[in-house]
């Protein structure tokens, strides 16, 4: 599917969800008003039977009554629900049609995960504004927006990347059942740190259940509570109503310190768990043949719907809301009656028991799909991008390698193979002629290859590789350390990994560059020596052109090649494409008269 047909796709789905928002809102409104009018008629209805046959007549027409309407008024939200749901799928195709446009400032960006000192992902844009993580991201809940930042920044087996393949591809064409899932979740006001808490109450020891004292007390408490209330009512001064409240008090004083910390453990996520049970309906519901998908699924599903992980967490979600009812006005009410704080803590704590090493392996299934379903909607939005091959070769292999976050039609590809054993491409260029964004190019498509995600190339095949890189070393103003500094903190770290020879394929852009030319050049040597020693492989891009002049020193271990930029009638025309040899390109000085800086050409 080209771009203009994925374009008519996305818009004939906004046309159509637009429209059925629209007849469900237009049916809502209608029933709204009949809402109105049958309870109304209802309540007149009942208090002339009640009037003029019994009022025991009345009272049970109004029950009954109050029984159906139930029933309507939940048939009537089930259509808003249907609306809003219908509203999101159109806001989330033209989301894509937007990120086709090459703006996806809709999404999460995932800011929150970097970290300077990661091998990679700052350097290959993974996280922050316009960055890879933003442009696949289509999870909606905390832990999937997790998920997807451990596949992008962490190694996985051969195996894994395999089974990661097959499920992306299984999910590809479902774009219907897709977007579903992410306009169930879309607007949930969800952190990571909610289910981390509800986490660590999992793991703690209960409070009130197993206790004989309190099993007791919510059996006796309420018969002595209501007989009090009754006495008072009936025939005894009413100040024995405090005595008889005394258990009551006596037993939520003693337990209100360890529930108060339930309360926190649990407090704001029942809405969100009942969003979670959404999410895992929709995916209980669906079968699947790939075996990654048919094992996050299996352990889902129950040997019926109410008995899977969807109806559970909403019965948690439940269990969470009756005891937060105890923030409510009258919850003091409830307590001194019934003990409200124990009978809810007891029933979830018997959830817990029941289902507490089943909690995390939900929100880890829920957390896979969601991300896997990402990658699907990336291939899907990308059909040329390819699955690459993994093999057991030192070789790395591409044709027609892009930049994964260039617009297709600003992308300039290149072929580009490496051997992955001590083996280094040296590559010249002037400023701006693309050597950067080739280095970003080729190791984001190895990233991507290394966690199961297809690749912007017509052809890609490579061994399991981990990428280190050094390309925008700062100031670390905290540690009192200069760029430079923090630059040989880098190589070093780098060096120390490939000493390990653990496939490493590093990316330098511009080594030493905070020292002067003859410095640089030096240090420069010594290092590609010691890489090479080490048998590392990986791409140096640099401005240095008598590096070039050591190609013929190390017998074939490094290749030069280069990015050139040519020069007509004093304006500078960039292709971006990779040859070999030296570059002969100069630029800096026509850019500095383009840009009003005066040159003395007699100085030069």
């Amino acid at each position: 599917m080209n771009q203009p047909e994925l374009e008519k796709e996305y818009q004939s789905r906004i046309d159509s969800y637009q429209e059925k928002a629209k007849g469900l809102r237009a049916k809502y409104n209608r029933f709204s008003f009949v809402r109105l009018l049958v309870f109304a008629a209802a309540l007149v209805i009942s208090m002339i039977l009640g009037a003029t046959v019994h009022v025991a007549l009345g009272v049970v027409v109004f029950l009954l009554f109050l029984v159906g309407f139930y029933h309507f008024v939940k048939w009537h939200q089930a259509i808003q629900t249907q609306q809003i749901h219908h509203e999101n799928l159109a806001l989330l195709n033209e989301q894509e049609l937007a990120t086709i446009a090459h703006d996806y400032s809709a999404y999460a960006d995932g800011k929150e995960f970097e970290d300077a000192q990661h091998p990679y992902t700052v350097d290959m844009d993974i996280f922050g504004s316009y960055s890879f993580y933003q442009y696949i991201n289509r999870t909606t809940t905390a832990i999937g927006q997790n998920t997807l930042a451990q596949f992008l920044s962490k190694e996985i087996e051969q195996s894994e990347i395999k089974a990661r393949q097959e499920a992306i591809k299984e999910l590809n064409p479902m774009l219907t059942w897709r977007q579903d899932l992410q306009a169930l979740g879309l607007g949930i006001e969800d952190e990571l740190r909610f289910s981390e808490a509800l986490k660590e109450w999992l793991s703690q020891e209960t409070v009130i259940l197993g206790k004989q004292k309190y099993t007791w007390a919510i059996i006796w408490v309420p018969i002595v509570s209501v007989a009090g209330i009754l006495a008072a009512i009936f025939w005894l001064p009413w100040q024995i109503l405090f005595l008889t409240f005394l258990p009551a008090i006596y037993f939520l004083k003693t337990t209100r310190a360890d529930i108060d910390k339930i309360v926190h453990q649990t407090e704001s996520i029942d809405k969100i768990l009942f969003i979670y049970s959404r999410l895992l309906q929709h995916i209980e519901r669906q079968s699947f043949t790939s075996p990654k998908l048919k094992v996050l699924t299996e352990g889902l599903q129950g040997s019926t719907e109410k008995d899977g992980a969807a109806a559970k967490i909403k019965r948690l979600s439940y269990l969470i809301g009756q005891l937060n009812v105890r923030n409510n006005v009258f919850a003091i009410i409830f307590n001194l009656i019934g003990l409200w704080d124990l009978v809810w803590t007891r029933k979830l704590e018997q959830w817990k028991v029941d289902q507490q090493t089943n909690l995390a392996k939900w929100f880890e299934s829920m957390g896979e799909i969601e991300t896997l379903s990402s990658f699907a909607n990336l291939h899907y939005n990308n059909p040329a991008w390819i699955f690459p091959t993994i093999h057991d070769t030192a070789q790395l292999t591409g044709v027609e390698l892009g930049h994964p976050l260039l617009h297709r039609s600003k992308r300039i590809t290149n072929d580009f193979s490496c051997p992955t054993n001590g083996h280094i491409k040296l590559v010249t260029g002037s400023n701006m002629a693309g050597k950067s964004t080739f280095l970003r190019t080729v190791g984001m498509n190895i990233v991507l290859a290394s966690i199961g995600s297809p690749v912007c190339a017509k052809e890609f095949s490579l061994p399991i590789l981990r990428v280190y890189s050094s390309m925008r070393t700062q100031d670390a103003l905290h540690e009192s350390t200069s760029s430079f500094y923090a630059e040989l903190k880098r190589l070093k770290f780098i060096i120390e990994e490939s000493e390990r020879g653990e496939n490493i394929f590093f990316l330098l852009d511009e080594i030493l560059k905070g020292t002067n030319s003859k410095d640089r050049h030096t240090g420069s040597k010594a290092l590609i020596k010691q890489l090479i020693n080490n048998k590392g492989a990986g791409i140096i891009a640099t401005h240095d052109l008598e590096l070039g002049a050591i190609e013929s020193q190390y017998g074939g271990a490094i290749e030069n090649l280069r990015m050139e930029v040519r020069v007509e009638k004093g304006k500078l025309f960039f292709d971006y494409t990779l040859d070999k040899g030296v570059s002969q390109s100069f630029n800096a000085t026509i850019l500095m008269r383009n840009m009003g800086i005066k040159i003395d050409e007699e100085a030069m």
